[in-house]
C-alpha cells in the first residue's frame, strides 16, 4: 500500500503528464487559450505537491508560506479557465478575494500561526472549487453530461478540502509546526489526485466540443458578413412549418452590379457589411438574419403579424437608404428592393415562403427598386415566379 509521501509524488507526476499533455494541445491550436490556462494551473500544483512534500520531510516557515500560497494560487488558475472556457468576464470577483487570503495567510503564518494558514487556505480553495462547479452547472450550454461531470468532480474536491479546514479547526491546531496529518489529509490527498485527473482528462473532452462547436459556427457563418448563411437557414428552419405568425423578407441591394463595376468590389464589400450592420441595428428576439449569396438577404421573422412585418423590412430599407459609404470617388448612397412570403395556419414549407418573398422581391424590383412588397394573396398563385438579377 502507497504510503503518504509517495501518494504525493504519483499525484505530481500525474498532474506534471497531464499539463505536458494539455501544453501540447495548445501548441497544435493556439486559439484554445482556456487549456492552457489548465495547464498553467496544473504546473502550478504539481510545484505545490512537490514542495508539500519537502516540507513534510523539512517544514520551514518560509518553505510553508509557499506550500500555501502556491495551493491557493494553482485553484485560483483553474477557477480562472472555467471562467475563460465559459466566457465569464468578472475576474475581479475571484481574483481580489484569494489575492487577499493569500496576503493573510502569509502574515499568520510569518507569526507562527500556520495551522491557521492552512485553514483559511482550505476555506479559499473550497470556494474556488465550488464557485468553478457552480459556474458549469449554471452557465454551460454545450453538453450537459460532460459539464455536469465537470461540476460533479469540483464539488467533491471541494468537500475534500473543506473537510481538512474542518478538522484542523475542530481540533483547534492553529500551531502545526508541521504538515499537517489527520484522516481528512489522507482522504483529500485521494480525492484530489483522481478529481484533478479526472478534471484534466475532461478538459481535453471541453476543448475538443469547442472545437467541434467553432467548426460548426464557421459552416453557417458568412465570412464576409457575420450573419448566417444559406446553409444555417436550411439546418434552423429547413423542417419547420411556418405558421400565421412567421414570415420571411428577401432583400435584393439594388444595382449592385453597377456598383461593383464603378467603385470596385472593395467597396461593394463595404456596401454588403453596412447593410449587414443596418439589420442588426434593429435586431430583436425573432427575428433571424441571413445573407443567402452575392447582395441577397433574408431575414426570418416569428411572432410577429403581416402588419408589423412589413413596417419592420421597411425601417430597414429606409435605414439603409439613409447609409453613406465613402469612397474614392466621393460619397455612396445605395438602396435595397424587398418582398414578403409569409406562413399559413396550415403550416407551409421554406421553400414555398422563401418563393412567394422571392416572387414580392421581383415585382418590387419591377415597381421601381428601393421598396418592400407583399404579394395580393388573391393573385399568388398568378405571380411571376423570376426575379430579376
Amino acid at each position: 500500500m502507497l504510503d503518504f509521501s509517495s501518494l504525493l509524488l504519483a499525484a505530481a507526476l500525474s498532474g506534471t503528464c497531464l499539463s505536458i499533455t494539455l501544453l501540447a494541445i495548445w501548441f497544435t491550436t493556439p486559439m484554445a487559450r482556456f487549456v492552457l490556462t489548465v495547464a498553467c494551473g496544473m504546473l502550478v500544483l504539481v510545484a505545490h505537491v512537490v514542495l508539500f512534500w519537502q516540507y513534510g520531510r523539512d517544514p520551514g516557515p518560509w518553505l510553508c508560506q509557499a506550500v500555501l500560497a502556491l495551493l491557493s494560487l494553482g485553484f485560483l488558475i483553474i477557477c480562472l479557465s472555467a471562467m475563460q472556457y465559459l466566457g465569464v468576464r468578472h475576474y475581479r470577483s475571484v481574483v481580489l478575494p484569494t489575492v487577499a487570503v493569500m496576503a493573510v495567510c502569509a502574515a499568520v503564518t510569518y507569526f507562527g500561526l500556520d495551522g491557521v494558514g492552512f485553514i483559511l487556505t482550505y476555506v479559499a480553495v473550497t470556494a474556488l472549487l465550488t464557485v468553478t462547479g457552480v459556474l458549469f452547472w449554471i452557465q454551460g450550454g454545450h453538453d450537459r453530461r460532460i459539464l455536469l461531470v465537470v461540476s460533479f468532480l469540483s464539488g467533491t474536491c471541494a468537500l475534500s478540502f473543506g473537510l481538512c479546514a474542518v478538522t484542523l479547526a475542530v481540533k483547534g491546531q492553529w500551531v502545526l509546526g508541521v504538515a499537517p496529518d489527520n484522516w481528512a489529509e489522507r482522504l483529500n490527498s485521494v480525492v484530489a489526485v483522481a478529481c484533478m485527473t479526472g478534471l484534466g482528462a475532461l478538459t481535453l473532452s471541453l476543448h475538443h466540443l469547442q472545437a467541434q462547436i467553432e467548426l460548426k459556427a464557421e459552416t453557417l457563418t458568412d465570412p464576409l458578413t457575420g450573419l448566417m448563411n444559406r446553409r444555417a437557414l436550411t439546418s434552423l428552419y429547413g423542417e419547420r412549418a411556418f405558421g400565421p405568425f412567421m414570415a420571411i423578407v428577401m432583400f435584393d441591394l439594388d444595382h449592385f452590379k453597377r456598383t461593383n463595376d464603378v467603385f470596385g468590389h472593395p467597396v461593394g464589400d463595404k456596401v454588403l457589411c453596412r447593410f449587414a450592420a443596418v439589420i442588426r441595428k434593429y435586431g430583436r428576439t425573432g427575428v433571424d438574419a441571413f445573407r443567402l449569396g452575392g447582395e441577397e438577404f433574408a431575414l426570418v421573422m416569428s411572432r410577429m403579424t403581416e402588419e408589423k412585418a412589413y413596417d419592420f423590412a421597411s425601417k430597414i430599407g429606409v435605414a439603409f437608404g439613409a447609409e453613406v459609404v465613402p469612397t474614392p470617388r466621393g460619397p455612396l448612397r445605395s438602396t435595397v428592393s424587398g418582398g414578403i412570403g409569409f406562413g399559413e395556419v396550415g403550416g407551409r414549407s421554406l421553400e414555398d415562403v422563401l418563393a412567394e418573398a422571392d416572387r414580392a422581391l421581383y415585382a418590387a424590383k419591377n415597381a421601381g427598386r428601393n421598396r418592400v412588397l407583399v404579394l395580393d394573396r388573391a393573385s399568388k398563385a398568378d405571380a411571376p415566379a423570376l426575379r430579376s438579377a
